[in-house]
């Protein structure tokens, strides 16, 4: 309340408060509060809850596992309808488009790509919990499962010796069983990539994906980037490379490139270089217009349909030795079960695929239930994309996640709910069974081109860096680290890296003020447990306490005795050695542990030293950092006599050493011990 003024009507004094409230500790405060004990119910009790099952329970259990019995009943239908359409067709050509391109990446046959972009969502419908994101394949997802495959089917693997019309032997690739061969490596590893995530999912380990800070998930996309532009680079030029995995692979790549740059398809390059350019203009109207246009530009799907026409109408494949898609497989091929024998030689690379795709798709996810008010479980999201990828892979898919550009389409175009998906998947159903064959004559380096097109979000992260850098230069390092990391050792070698990188800089963070140790008791401190705390003191602190001060007491007799004889000089500041005299104190302390009389302090010796400076005399006194010990109590429940007494003569060993002690969070019970040390030690 204000201070009042006085009785002869001058005014109050306002600028003044008396503030008056009750002191609480921690036990008070619950008491006062009324605190409810809780009483901790017995294992039988625990399972029979566990076990027990009621109508309520079963229909919870029900909504969790099926999200999409929570949200569809919900569904309003004018509302939404229309919205969701609009929004399901123009995802639905986009993600025909990036099947086809993605495909690419994985080194399978385009065709496959569809399937990649249609079974997914029939899934993720039912067990989703994100409304908006556009499931399917990912750019780095699909390069990271594009590395598994070309290490394990190489081209070398299939070579064949064949004879041409002039009795020569020639080397050619076996393309059948190779492309055979490499889509059931991509489908085994989606198989077994939608178990690890099933079992995260069961485990309730979604909390996984914190360790993914942004910088590190920022550092890791930049670099697969990187790596599929390098992948799609040799696709635009058309020219022969070998295929080269693991450390340094992106660096061979490039040199192949540029060594048969001469060999550069042009009519390739020019159709690559149209669809670059004209891709990432449209883009950008896109962007800047994007409140004013309705529905965006779906410039990749105009530039294919124009580009194959062109291609048919021309016949480049056979005039200019175009590289075309040339099969694209009409339906759908029976379900296949996953190669076992594979999973020892993956089951690396498939954990590290699974929590990168995971990771992709809830950050995104997050994003948009933010944005709408809405909640993801991350746990749940496991399951679904774990039951995805295992229904996936057994119909030759490779691995799912959701990518930027394709759920921003989604969301942009107006799409409330996963409607939208199942309406996409249905317009990619439609290129599998009838507009699959219209697409043959389309270049390759269109495909590439357009995968390169969308590359440019991940390229610009890199403007992330200089912000970074202002406001942590540790965030910024994990970024470039993780980047450089990626690039030169691979995409999983690289994440993996980044991670124990990121963990490092979150330990060497952990920095304790100078000058303050902090020690902290989990257990009652007693007659048992009190020299094995002095022991742990001095091992915490670095120094005895004791022998500190014993040290200091010799070294300040023999600078009296020297000052005595007119050998040093006294002052307010400190110690001043008269140079021009022997100074016979410059023995060497031959028995350091020699208590002689040491721990009898004398009035006598009262000179200013610096202890922490070099002394007059050779006595090995041992240096203290430490101007303050905090003993933090939080978790003693009570301490005896003994421990008492001994934290007494700790508390006094410390302060004749100029070391502040101080207790923190001790229990209310205990306030009157520990003042009592404390009051003791400082009366001394």
């Amino acid at each position: 309340m204000a201070a009042g003024g006085g009785g002869d009507g001058a005014l109050p004094d306002l600028s003044r408060y008396v503030v008056s409230r009750p002191v609480y500790n921690e036990p008070t405060f619950q008491e006062e509060n009324e605190r409810k004990l809780v009483v901790p119910k017995t294992l039988r009790e625990r399972v029979q809850k566990t076990c027990s099952c009621s109508r309520r329970k079963a229909i919870q259990v029900t909504k969790t596992l099926f999200p999409i019995l929570e949200w569809l009943p919900k569904y309003r239908v004018k509302e939404w309808l229309i919205s969701d359409i609009i929004s399901g067709v123009s995802t639905g050509l986009v993600a025909t488009l990036q099947g086809l391109a993605y495909a690419l990446l994985v080194a399978v046959p385009v065709g496959y790509g569809l399937y990649s972009a249609f079974f997914p969502i029939l899934t993720y419908f039912f067990l989703g919990t994100s409304r908006h994101i556009s499931v399917g394949p990912f750019p780095v997802v699909s390069l990271m499962v594009g590395s598994v495959v070309l290490s394990m089917a190489p081209d070398e693997k299939f070579h064949m010796v064949s004879s041409n019309m002039t009795g020569l032997n020639q080397t050619v690739i076996d393309i059948a069983s190779r492309d055979a061969e490499r889509v059931i490596i991509a489908s085994t590893i989606t198989f077994l990539v939608g178990i690890l995530q099933l079992v995260f999912g069961f485990l309730q380990i979604g909390f996984i994906v914190r360790y993914l800070a942004d910088p590190l998930v920022g550092g890791f996309t930049t670099a697969a980037a990187f790596q599929v532009f390098v992948s799609q680079l040799k696709i635009v030029l058309n020219v022969p490379t070998q295929n080269y995995n693991g450390v340094l692979s992106i660096i061979y790549t490039l040199i192949d490139i540029f060594k048969n740059i001469g060999q550069t398809n042009i009519a390739d390059l020019i159709a690559g270089l149209l669809t670059i350019v004209i891709c990432m203009v449209v883009k950008e109207i896109n962007d800047r217009f994007r409140h004013k246009i309705p529905v965006p530009i779906p410039i990749e799907v105009i530039v294919t349909i124009v580009a194959a026409g062109i291609s048919y109408g021309v016949d480049l494949e056979k005039k200019y030795n175009a590289g075309i898609v040339k099969s694209i497989p009409s339906g759908f091929l029976p379900p296949e079960p996953p190669a076992v024998s594979m999973f020892g030689d993956m089951i690396a690379s498939a954990f590290s695929i699974a929590i990168v795709a995971y990771a992709i798709a809830v950050s995104v996810g997050k994003v948009y239930a933010t944005k709408y008010d809405y909640a993801i479980d991350g746990n749940q999201e496991f399951i679904a994309f774990g039951i995805s990828n295992i229904f996936s892979g057994a119909f030759s898919c490779f691995v799912a996640t959701t990518a930027l550009s394709r759920t921003a389409v989604q969301e942009s175009t107006g799409g409330k709910t996963q409607i939208a998906g199942i309406i996409s998947a249905g317009i990619v159903l439609i290129a599998i069974v009838a507009l699959g064959k219209l697409l043959e004559p389309l270049q390759k380096s269109v495909l590439a081109a357009v995968v390169i097109a969308n590359l440019k979000g991940m390229f610009m992260q890199i403007f992330d860096v200089p912000r970074l850098w202002r406001q942590s230069k540790a965030d910024a390092m994990i970024w470039v680290f993780t980047c450089i990391a990626s690039i030169i050792l691979g995409l999983d070698l690289g994440l993996l890296a980044g991670l124990v990188f990121a963990l490092l800089t979150v330990v060497l963070r952990v920095v304790e003020p100078e000058g303050v140790k902090i020690l902290k008791f989990s257990s009652p401190i007693f007659y048992a447990n009190i020299d094995g705390l002095r022991s742990s003191i001095k091992s915490t602190v670095g120094f005895d306490a004791m022998r500190v001060y014993n040290k200091r007491l010799k070294a300040l007799r023999k600078i009296q005795k020297l000052i005595k004889k007119g050998k040093l000089k006294a002052t307010k500041n400190g110690i001043i050695s008269d140079s021009g005299r022997t100074n016979e104190a410059f023995e060497f302390d031959e028995d350091p542990e020699d208590p002689e009389d040491l721990d009898v302090p004398t009035r006598e010796v009262e000179i200013q030293v610096d202890w922490n400076a070099e002394l007059p005399v050779k006595v090995n006194v041992p240096k203290v950092s430490l101007h303050s010990l905090i003993f933090d109590f939080g978790a003693v429940s009570f301490m005896d006599v003994v421990a008492v007494r001994v934290m007494k003569t700790i508390v006094k060993e410390f302060e004749r050493i100029d070391v502040r002690v101080y207790i923190a969070s001790h229990l209310g019970k205990q306030i009157s011990t520990h003042l009592l040390i404390m009051d003791c030690a400082h009366s001394e």
